[in-house]
Formats: structure tokens, C-alpha cells, sequence
């Protein structure tokens, strides 16, 4: 292995390590009144980090194509936050990346559950009642939300009238 490989892999190792301990890979269920349900699932990966220590941030997205933001993380709270929300950038570059660079913690199987919702997204899965049904029951399953987020979701949205048309206009409903 020469010795730019072996930087690499050891960055990806340090890049993966570090998303294990700080990052998330979340899929949220917001309210939006373009969709023929009320709602849309937005999947987002994020990191944080200390405001004094942010240049680890920059590199992370400078690894993922410089894909993402990096922003405050709240008003009072010092820390900063880059986050990965357009599909394509999930795609090209986070998804293919943790698969070749899994997490050892169990924050693995909430990566392995997110890509799938991408991919499904990326097929149009999300559009008709059906799937969106079966990834909004999969994003819920994540990051230990527990049954009462799930309960108190799928009763919302089972709440509007049926239609046999897809869910969502065609445009989708991720924002770029």
C-alpha cells in the first residue's frame, strides 16, 4: 500500500470513528403542505463539534466533496454542526462512504436503515401511500425513538383522506 493509500484509509478510519461518537444519520418526518399527505420524511446525516475544534468539520466535508453546510449549532450553544441533506449528495457521498467505512458501534444499524430509506426515496418509494408507510415505520425505528413517536406519527398521517394518487407531487419532496 503506498503512503498516500494508507493517509487515506487512515482518515476514513479517523472520519468513521469520530461520526460514531458525534455524527447521526436521522430521517425526519416534517409537515409539509405540498404533499398530498401534509408530510415528507428528510433524511439529514450530521456531525458536531466544538466551535474552537471546527476545522475537524472542514475536513470531514472537504472528504465528502465539500458536499453539505456547516452552521451554528443553536443561538447559546458554541458548537457547530455540518449536515448532508440533499439526496444526491447522501448518495454519491455519504452512503457510499460509511458502507466502505462502517461504524463498529451499534449506530451501524441506524446507518444501514438510513441508506435504505435514501435509496428507496431515490426510486420514488416515498410516493404512494404504501411506501412512504413502510420507510416512515422504518425512520421511526432509528436512533431509539421508541414506539410513542411512531404510534403518534402513524395515527396523524393515517388521518388523512384516502387516495389511490401518489403521495406527493412529482417534483418529490426533498428540498435541495
Amino acid at each position: 500500500m503506498s503512503g498516500a493509500d494508507n493517509q487515506q484509509e487512515r482518515l476514513d478510519g479517523y472520519i468513521s470513528g469520530y461520526v460514531d461518537g458525534e455524527g447521526c444519520f436521522a430521517v425526519s418526518v416534517n409537515r409539509n403542505p405540498t404533499c398530498r399527505s401534509g408530510y415528507q420524511l428528510v433524511p439529514e446525516f450530521h456531525v458536531s463539534q466544538n466551535g474552537d475544534r471546527a476545522q475537524v468539520l472542514g475536513l470531514i466535508r472537504e472528504r465528502f466533496g465539500g458536499s453539505g453546510y456547516i452552521k451554528p449549532n443553536g443561538r447559546k450553544d458554541r458548537a457547530v454542526v455540518y449536515v448532508v441533506r440533499r439526496r444526491q449528495d447522501l448518495l454519491e457521498h455519504i452512503v457510499p462512504f460509511f458502507e466502505r467505512s462502517p461504524l463498529l458501534s451499534s449506530k451501524q444499524e441506524d446507518f444501514k436503515k438510513f441508506a435504505r430509506i435514501v435509496r428507496s426515496m431515490a426510486l420514488g418509494h416515498h410516493r404512494t401511500r404504501e411506501g412512504f408507510s413502510r420507510l416512515l415505520d422504518e425512520a421511526l425505528s432509528m436512533n431509539g425513538e421508541g414506539r410513542f413517536r411512531s404510534v403518534r406519527w402513524k395515527e396523524a398521517i393515517s388521518s388523512q383522506p384516502e387516495s389511490s394518487e401518489t403521495i406527493c407531487r412529482t417534483r418529490g419532496v426533498m428540498p435541495s
